[in-house]
């Protein structure tokens, strides 16, 4: 009788372990705030950087979405807003989509690239700066 408990014993020990092996599925957990960010971050940067005049409403860089309100660059009297969204971790203008509107609708295209330029500009410094280069 003892060694048919043993053995008992070491069947239910087997399936619990199976089963805590399957419900992890042999990966450790992600400690939290230590998730994967794929977002270009010279570009997240320099996006804010030079639209600081903006006020921001919302920034999710897991999406790479930033949302401002209006806000008036200094010596201009018109206002703008942005929406500006880096998709992908590549320092590439490709990765940079932005919306750039007034309050009596978009803006000049030309306008538009002026801001995209500069933007991609200043991720450039901020990763020569940062010794990416």
């Amino acid at each position: 009788m003892t060694a048919t408990i043993r053995n008992f014993r070491f069947t239910i020990a087997a399936l619990l372990l199976a089963a805590l092996a399957a419900c992890g599925g042999g990966q450790t957990p992600t400690p939290r705030g230590a998730e994967n960010v794929a977002v270009n971050r010279y570009l997240w940067t320099a996006s804010l950087d030079v639209l600081s005049f903006l006020p921001v409403q919302s920034a999710d860089p897991f999406t790479g979405v930033i949302s401002t309100g209006y806000g008036t660059p200094p010596g201009s009297g018109r206002a703008y807003r942005a929406t500006i969204h880096v998709s992908d971790p590549a320092l590439d203008a490709r990765s940079l989509n932005l919306s750039l509107m007034t309050q009596s609708g978009p803006v000049a295209l030309e306008t538009q690239r002026a801001v995209e330029d500069a933007i991609l500009s200043r991720a450039r410094q901020l990763r020569i700066a940062d010794g990416g280069l």
